[in-house]
């Protein structure tokens, strides 16, 4: 077995995953070079510096760029170890693209050699690691692949999906189990023991498909539960009763745990991987799918609920505060909060003031809206309407006598002293 020292691993894609993974790889000692197709990217990281928000993810970069156990290139080179890293977005059908994975593996087929591990990390849907397997067995037909040539494979093929917290991504990477499916025995012992040199959390082997299944399973999971607090607060609203106040009396049982609601549901997880079990059992997923459709849909009645505070309330500016899809992160991706603020602002134009900590320029979303960047004093100065659309640390901070006389929609309960219902009443007003 390769030392640390001279261990040689390429993380294909330098994103929210792919980045802190290659970083913590790096710190092991071993080889890491991390490839990416963006110019910037890769500048970046070889100045020692990162361009994504996340805990201690600075300075970890920065000493092993540092000591030379980490450096980025657009270009791929060979190695020991190879771990796919890149998005898989599903298309406008919500059917799964896994074209970057499989460009990703058409790259590795031109350094690959014989006693080489591949691993695929991305969220992927079900069969995507055997269609990893079957690329790499057409590109390079002088390598036994697994799974095609029985026990005598030349490669070892992998998946490891990531089940990390934004935010705590670096202890997570470190402290959580993983479910380390092979394509055999064989490939997923040896990704098994790629791991263990940086995982302190339980490692499971398993097959290929049911680690795939598994990842899709806990994202679904958080999707339907989420769905449930939110249709929750959809009664609530009807029946004017504060969902926050019954959620928290509810969870008293010591069998009941109910979730927080929210605008809807972001990231590049728990808004997307449901679909791909969606799309490849219809007729066996109509709970998942209804749970999609009842988080997206609570981003079209917070939309509706803002619009009509505003119409209620003419002429008075309104701050919409939080952009990111969780607190305290600068990931904006599926994020239910840009999709509220980004119809508003379309609408109510230079009225419209967004508030977002982590963000030095507002998202593409808001090209010629009218809307403008503001921070939060600012906007607890000048804006008579608040709209709470991310739980930020620094919005939880604003204490009630800087929100009082002011209109707040709270769409994520940050506020228990906030008097209710504003939004409804100002419905009935304008009505």
């Amino acid at each position: 077995m390769l030392s640390d020292v001279e261990l040689k691993v390429v993380v294909l894609g330098l994103g929210y995953i792919g980045l802190p993974t290659a970083a913590i790889i790096a710190r092991t000692g071993a080889q890491v070079l991390g490839v990416d197709v963006t110019r910037s990217v890769v500048d970046t990281i070889n100045s020692g510096k990162v361009h994504i928000e996340e805990v201690d993810l600075d300075g970890l970069v920065s000493g092993v760029v540092a000591r030379g156990t980490l450096r980025a290139s657009m270009e791929i080179a060979p190695a020991d170890v190879f771990v796919i890293a890149v998005p898989t977005p599903f298309d406008d059908d919500h059917a799964p693209n896994v074209g970057y994975v499989l460009q990703a593996a058409t790259t590795i087929a031109t350094v690959l050699k014989a006693g080489d591990t591949i691993i695929l990390e991305s969220t992927s849907p079900v069969g995507t690691t055997e269609q990893v397997r079957d690329l790499l067995a057409t590109l390079r037909p002088d390598l036994r692949v697994p799974g095609r040539t029985g026990d005598q494979a030349d490669i070892a093929i992998a998946y490891c999906p990531e089940r990390v917290l934004p935010g705590r991504i670096l202890v997570e990477l470190i402290d959580n189990d993983r479910v380390i499916g092979g394509i055999t025995p064989r490939c997923a012992r040896k990704a098994l023991t790629f791991y263990r040199r940086f995982v302190r959390g339980a490692c499971v082997t398993t097959t290929a498909k049911a680690a795939e299944m598994t990842k899709l399973t806990e994202n679904a999971f958080r999707d339907v539960n989420i769905a449930f607090a939110n249709e929750l607060s959809l009664i609530a609203d009807t029946m004017g009763v504060d969902v926050w106040e019954v959620i928290r009396l509810a969870n008293r049982h010591p069998r009941v745990k109910i979730l927080s609601p929210g605008p809807g549901v972001g990231g590049h997880c728990i808004a997307v991987d449901p679909w791909f079990l969606v799309h490849a059992a219809p007729e066996q997923t109509p709970l998942i799918r209804t749970a999609r459709e009842v988080n997206d849909g609570k981003t079209d009645h917070v939309i509706a609920q803002v619009a009509s505070l505003i119409e209620a309330m003419p002429g008075t500016p309104v701050a919409c505060l939080g952009l990111a899809f969780k607190a305290n992160i600068d990931d904006f991706r599926e994020s239910p909060a840009v999709k509220v603020a980004a119809a508003i602002a379309s609408r109510f134009g230079e009225r419209v003031r967004i508030v977002e900590p982590y963000a030095a320029a507002l998202p593409s979303a808001f090209d010629g809206t009218g809307a403008t960047l503001i921070d939060v004093d600012t906007a607890i100065e000048t804006c008579g309407i608040m709209v709470v659309l991310v739980d930020h640390d620094v919005f939880r901070s604003i204490p009630l006598e800087e929100r009082a006389g002011k209109a707040v929609l709270d769409t994520r309960g940050i506020w228990p002293d906030q008097p209710r219902f504003v939004a409804a009443e100002a419905v009935r007003l304008a009505s």
